[in-house]
C-alpha cells in the first residue's frame, strides 16, 4: 500500500505541477495583458484547485503510512528528526509548505470570485498561486525525483 501511494504521489504531482504553473501564467498573462476574465480562465483555476486538493489528501495519507513520515517521528523523536536534513525535509517541512501552498491556491480561488472585474480577479489569482507555485517548488525532494 505505501509504494502504491507512493507512487501515485509521485506522478500526480507532475501533474499539479504543471497546472499550477498554468494557471499561475495564465492569471499573470491575463492581469498583465488587460484580458477579459473568460470561462477557460475559471476552468483552469479550478483544475489547479482540484489537483492540488487531491495531491493532499494523497500526501496526507502517504505522510501517515509513510517511514518517512510521521513513523519517523515518533521512533526518531522530533530532536533527531530535525538534526536529519532529509528526515526533517519530509516529516516536517515538505508536508508543512505543501498545506500552505493549498492554502494559498485555495484563498485565492476563493477570494477571486468575489470580484466582479476581470483585472482584480487575475491579480488575485496570480498573487495566490505564484506564491503557492513558489513554496511548492522550495519543498520538492529534487534527489528522489531525479535518482
Amino acid at each position: 500500500m505505501y509504494t502504491t501511494f507512493q507512487f501515485i504521489h509521485s506522478y500526480w504531482a507532475y501533474l499539479v505541477l504543471f497546472i499550477v504553473l498554468i494557471a499561475t501564467l495564465n492569471a499573470l498573462a491575463g492581469l498583465l495583458g488587460n484580458k477579459e476574465y473568460q470561462p477557460k480562465d475559471f476552468r483552469i483555476s479550478l483544475f489547479a484547485l482540484i489537483v492540488s486538493h487531491i495531491q493532499l489528501l494523497l500526501g496526507l495519507v502517504l505522510y501517515v503510512i509513510s517511514p518517512l513520515g510521521l513513523k519517523s517521528i515518533s521512533s526518531n523523536g522530533m530532536g533527531t528528526v530535525m538534526k536529519d536534513s532529509m528526515l526533517r525535509l519530509y516529516a516536517v517541512e515538505h508536508i508543512t509548505i505543501m498545506i500552505f501552498a493549498v492554502i494559498l491556491i485555495t484563498v485565492g480561488y476563493s477570494k477571486h470570485k468575489k470580484k466582479l472585474v476581470s483585472k482584480p480577479k487575475f491579480k488575485t489569482l496570480s498573487i495566490f498561486y505564484t506564491l503557492a507555485l513558489i513554496l511548492m517548488l522550495s519543498r520538492i525532494p529534487w534527489q528522489q525525483w531525479f535518482a
